[in-house]
């Protein structure tokens, strides 16, 4: 299994080369790409210098003006190609939040498709937000496998379990919460509206 942590120079270089391409495709300055994403101009430029750790909270708040979804971003950055139609789980690539602790692997086979998969595992206590922008244009739900998890969808509050599915509304500020003492894990689906 490819596990990418937070010192990863390797990921973090590439990650560097995403972002910093992804913004010039889009025809934004630093200066623009910070206005619309809510970070400082200086994160930006230490982000694209390869000279910073992202949360994941703050790389969802660059994917909206980027037109990506956290999906895309990281598919990008570990250059997965449509090579197939299986991903063993050896190889599913895995990141690891360096704020939250939280772990998310990308189970599907290719970026291009319909939808992608992530599996997260959010430690107990842990808690990740993600701004409205992170879900502009897209459909998502998510389905717990394991522990419990609160989800505060704008000012929605909704205790998923084991077996429980919720589909995401219109884009709203969200925020994953686990309040065990164990990890919850979670999968969630992604699609792009048509």
């Amino acid at each position: 299994m490819l596990i990418v942590t937070s010192d990863d120079t390797a990921f973090t270089a590439r990650l560097a080369q995403v972002l910093r391409a992804a913004r010039q495709a889009r025809g934004l300055t630093t200066a623009a790409l910070a206005q619309a994403s809510g970070v400082s101009r200086g994160s930006v430029v230490k982000l694209e210098r390869g000279d910073s750790q992202p949360s994941a909270a703050l790389l969802g708040r660059l994917c909206g003006p980027l037109g990506l979804t956290l999906s895309e971003l990281f598919a990008r950055v570990e250059a997965r190609t449509a090579t197939g139609r299986l991903v063993r789980a050896a190889s599913a690539p895995t990141w690891t939040d360096p704020v939250s602790g939280h772990r998310r692997r990308s189970l599907s086979p290719s970026p291009a498709g319909p939808a992608q998969l992530t599996e997260i595992v959010l430690p107990a206590g842990a808690a990740v937000t993600y701004p409205a922008q992170a879900y502009a244009d897209l459909h998502q739900q998510v389905w717990v496998l394991e522990g419990t998890l609160d989800l505060l969808e704008g000012t929605d509050a909704h205790r998923l379990g084991p077996g429980d599915c919720l589909e995401l509304g219109a884009p709203a500020d969200c925020t994953f919460t686990n309040p065990g003492d164990t990890a919850t894990r979670y999968l969630v689906v992604v699609a792009r509206r048509p």
